[in-house]
């Protein structure tokens, strides 16, 4: 299966449906599920822009502290690639359309730059 890491608080946003795009600065043609990976680094600033930012979207995000990190945390489905879109989620040179997005139990797991493979049962099982 594939995993995508994403920085908190934003990987707790999508998981819990509030974030329906994932910004990134290179275009992909995968589609399908996805397992969200959240990194282990988060910095007070990184928190500080998304929690304000999804304030005012009427989202409170999880304390600092209470953000899983360094693991899987949930997945979603990947439904397209824009470079353009009205989601106030959209920042970016492109976005990953996201839907379906669901919180798994948390899952120590090193992360990787881009789409990584992961085998989820094997890992999950031990």
């Amino acid at each position: 299966m594939k995993a995508l890491s994403i920085r908190q608080p934003w990987a707790w946003l999508i998981v819990n449906g509030h974030k329906d795009i994932e910004n990134r600065s290179w275009l992909t043609r995968f589609r399908g599920t996805v397992l969200i990976h959240a990194a282990k680094g988060m910095t007070s600033a990184e928190y500080n822009d998304a929690y304000f930012f999804a304030l005012d979207q009427g989202i409170t995000i999880p304390h600092f502290n209470d953000l899983e990190r360094g693991g899987i945390v949930g997945q979603a489905t990947v439904t397209g690639c824009c470079d353009d879109c009205l989601s106030p989620w959209f920042f970016g040179k492109f976005g990953f359309g996201l839907a379906d997005a669901k919180p798994l139990p948390f899952l120590p797991y090193k992360g990787q730059l881009g789409f990584f493979d992961i085998d989820y049962q094997e890992v999950a099982h031990g």
